[in-house]
């Protein structure tokens, strides 16, 4: 998969170069931590080179979105940028990759806000997403979704400690923060 022929359709660096700069810089963070875990981990039989694509392209949907501290002017509330990322997956693939499986790129982009949202989060806090569960399956997009939690789009220069990480996730409740703490035993 070139996922920079992606990046580079959706973020073209001449209409804004700073949220080309904050995806590229935060998402290759998080493909490196990726990456660290999977050579880590060699039991976990992960397909690294899905890992390190897939994240680079899990924040892909923030150019819809709106986010106006990291230059993001689109039209969508940003707890939607996973569900845009998937479209713009889809979109993409349909138009220049027909013969490509992009569904499992695009259930990363789908899956990774907090440690996954499910169907029950997602209508106890009325967030604007369908009620079905956005939750991490498969160990890529565990890893890929751990891996996320250390880095922010507003602090790029700084890793997350784990309890710092543990700390953000507390919006989407404490059931997430426990999902984390497992994948922490696994991953960490």
């Amino acid at each position: 998969m070139d996922y920079q022929k992606i990046i580079d359709y959706y973020f073209p660096e001449e209409t804004n170069g700073e949220l080309r700069n904050i995806l590229l810089t935060h998402s290759k963070c998080v493909a490196a931590m990726a990456m660290e875990i999977c050579l880590k981990h060699p039991e976990l039989n992960t397909d690294c080179a899905f890992v390190y694509e897939a994240a680079m392209l899990h924040d892909i949907g923030i150019v819809r979105c709106n986010a106006e501290g990291i230059h993001c002017f689109g039209q969508e509330p940003y707890i939607r940028h996973g569900m845009m990322g998937a479209k713009m997956l889809e979109e993409y693939a349909s138009k220049f990759l027909p013969c490509t499986d992009i569904a499992p790129y695009a259930r990363v982009c789908a899956r990774h806000t907090g440690t996954g949202l499910t169907a029950k989060t997602i209508k106890a806090q009325g967030l604007p997403l369908p009620e079905q569960d956005f939750t991490p399956e498969t160990t890529e997009e565990q890893i890929i979704c751990y891996a996320d939690k250390f880095f922010s789009k507003t602090k790029l220069d700084k890793r997350k400690t784990l309890g710092e990480a543990e700390k953000s996730l507390m919006k989407f409740g404490k059931d997430g923060v426990e999902v984390f703490r497992k994948w922490h035993e696994t991953f960490g």
